[in-house]
């Protein structure tokens, strides 16, 4: 279970105002952590607490392919980002550097900046703490779930060879 503050963003988040391109050089997760949102939100790098939620609208991700998108965010402590739906290139990205999301319109569209959510990735299920409401997600494939327990797609494999 994963329980958190929302941060809240709207439709069409591009890669590149989840981590401005600026900072692409530096390939440390906390360097990109720190610049995380800055364009949209100067106070999310600063106030984000480790196991926080991202909610965003439609089309969340899009833009360029680079998987700091996801590393950015995930490094910034953020423990899932719900979304209306996702850019395929960042829920591949997501999925591959074990960094879990959930796809729900509805809970995407009713919580809000602040409230409390709690999230069961097995089950799907999104329960706003704030206003009582629960929202039902699709589950994740057990073998993305799998990924994301084994800390991405290399550690996967890695643990399938090893087996």
């Amino acid at each position: 279970m994963i329980s958190g503050k929302v941060w809240k963003y709207g439709d069409n988040v591009d890669t590149d105002v989840i981590i401005p391109a600026r900072y692409l050089n530096d390939p440390d997760p906390a360097a990109l952590a720190s610049h995380c949102m800055e364009d949209i939100d100067d106070t999310f790098a600063g106030s984000v607490q480790q196991g926080d939620i991202m909610v965003g609208g439609w089309n969340f991700g899009c833009g360029s392919s680079r998987e700091h998108a996801p590393i950015s965010i995930q490094a910034s402590g953020v423990a899932v980002v719900i979304a209306a739906s996702f850019a395929r290139i960042f829920y591949r990205n997501a999925i591959n550097i074990g960094f879990p999301i959930l796809e729900c319109p509805e809970a995407a569209a009713e919580i809000n900046k602040g409230d409390e959510v709690v999230v069961d990735l097995e089950s799907g299920r999104i329960e706003n703490k704030t206003s009582g409401k629960t929202y039902q997600a699709a589950p994740q494939p057990t073998f993305i779930g799998s990924m994301i327990e084994a800390g991405g797609l290399l550690k996967y494999l890695k643990g399938k060879v090893d087996d």
